[in-house]
């Protein structure tokens, strides 16, 4: 059927029309030569210019369906030759430049029931030309019909006897920035899904504390230097073994990409495997510094580890220190002090056959002791100042918060808060930060609930609710 596409006319057209980006391309798909639009282009006076293609088929529009046509005018009308790709399944397509999976095409809508006969073309055009904004041409009478081929993919409709060169400009115009808009909405739409399911993700890969049976308080702050990322090169775990020791592991990857991220989640669930199997001390870090080795991209990858072991009666620990800063001891009634780090041995994949020696430390009946990573010392004091906050400068904070009487979650909080304010910002570096305790009148108090409770179980008593729950996370 002849398509009476008539030849534009040049008008005046206000400047608020003419005013847009770059040229257009419009494959015009129709099976009649002396109806086609004559000329090679629309003049700009019209509106963007746009160049003209013209194809009589099927088979002639898939040759000339290149990436830079911008826009196909498809009149409903035009016939569907018997055994032709558009009664084909869509494995049939013609491969076209054109023919790449776009976003939602998977999802557009079939015709109506009685419809997909009348739109066989345009689910053809829509299945080969997926990147591509479509105007279609209906009768004016079958409003019906122009309705319903939007809704399966086209960008809008046209009705033949109406058309004109300022009308058919603008129709191109609009028809292109709509699909423009229709496709970064469904990428928008898929990234936010992606970063969900990303979150959620990561949200699992981190520690959940296996302190059951302890008497010692637990809590941690985490968050990672990565924008918008949930888990970052740090890494901490804990857990109780079934002899009482409390053993408990913060370490740090070089690096903040997402390959750092996933090496620290190796090697505290290795360190994890191995305390439960029975190591401690060089024979473990030993056994992690393999792990490392297997499983990270370069040689230049190296991990820093600070591991201690708490006996069962909660009074002296073993501490073993890989090339990280040395944790932060503060025993009732005295300030807090850093613990000798004098014995420690390298970082992990440094040395091939380096040793890691294990040194003794007195806690104390009543302590608190802070595990961190460098993130938390390497803030800067103040908003374009070159000086660092040091170890020094936080065991003053430490101390400081300490004296106005903050303990477990509070003196986390303050204190990472904190260096973000003396930082003047968010702080670059992954931070991860622990804290573990041991209050003899909590653990009184609880004896004494414990035995009105009822008579005294032999299983072990339950862990406060905090030491089952992930710490809080501080985002970007």
């Amino acid at each position: 059927m002849p398509v009476p596409v008539p030849v534009p006319q040049q008008r005046d057209v206000p400047a608020a029309e003419t005013s847009h980006g770059g040229d257009l391309t419009v494959l015009v798909i129709e099976d009649d030569p002396a109806g086609s639009i004559t000329g090679p282009e629309l003049s700009a006076a019209a509106g963007t210019r746009v160049r003209i293609r013209t194809a009589r088929n099927l088979t002639e529009a898939g040759r000339l369906l290149t990436d830079d046509v911008d826009c196909i005018l498809l009149d409903l009308a035009l016939p569907v030759p018997a055994g032709s790709a558009a009664a084909a399944p869509a494995a049939a397509a013609p491969a076209t430049a054109s023919t790449t999976a776009a976003p939602g095409a998977e999802h557009r809508p079939e015709p109506a029931p009685g419809r997909a006969d009348e739109l066989a073309v345009l689910t053809h055009v829509l299945r080969i030309a997926p990147l591509h904004a479509v105007l279609v041409l209906t009768a004016q009478d079958d409003t019906e019909l122009a309705a319903e081929a939007v809704r399966v993919g086209a960008q809008d409709y046209l009705f033949r006897g109406e058309l004109d060169a300022r009308v058919l400009s603008r129709a191109i115009r609009y028809a292109v920035e709509r699909k423009r808009a229709d496709i970064a909405q469904h990428q928008l739409t898929e990234s936010g899904l992606r970063a969900q399911e990303n979150a959620r993700l990561e949200r699992g890969l981190l520690p959940t504390p296996l302190l059951e049976g302890s008497d010692l308080s637990f809590a941690a702050r985490y968050r990672p230097g990565r924008s918008r990322a949930l888990l970052g090169g740090d890494f901490y775990d804990t857990v109780r073994t079934p002899d009482g020791t409390v053993h408990a592991m913060i370490g740090d990857v070089c690096g903040h990409g997402p390959d750092e991220a996933a090496l620290g989640v190796e090697l505290r669930i290795a360190w994890r495997a191995l305390t439960l199997a029975g190591l401690c001390g060089d024979q473990l870090l030993s056994t992690l510094q393999q792990v490392l080795e297997h499983e990270r991209q370069s040689e230049e990858i190296f991990a820093t580890l600070c591991t201690v072991d708490i006996a069962p009666d909660g009074r002296r620990a073993g501490l073993c220190l890989a090339g990280h800063p040395a944790p932060l001891l503060a025993r009732h009634g005295r300030p807090a002090r850093l613990l000798p780090y004098e014995d420690g041995g390298p970082a992990l994949g440094l040395l091939p056959r380096a040793r890691w020696p294990r040194r003794q430390v007195e806690l104390g009946g009543e302590w608190s002791l802070m595990m961190y990573t460098d993130g938390l010392i390497e803030g800067r004091v103040g908003a374009g100042s070159s000086q660092r906050l040091g170890q020094d400068g936080m065991v003053a904070m430490v101390n400081s918060r300490l004296e106005q009487g903050l303990t477990g979650e509070d003196l986390l909080e303050a204190a990472v808060a904190e260096v973000r304010e003396l930082n003047g910002g968010e702080l670059t570096d992954d931070v991860a930060v622990l804290l573990l305790g041991r209050d003899p009148e909590r653990i009184r108090r609880r004896g004494r609930s414990a035995s009105r409770s009822g008579p005294v179980s032999t299983a072990p008593a339950a862990a406060p609710a905090a030491s089952a729950q992930r710490p809080p996370l501080y985002g970007p």
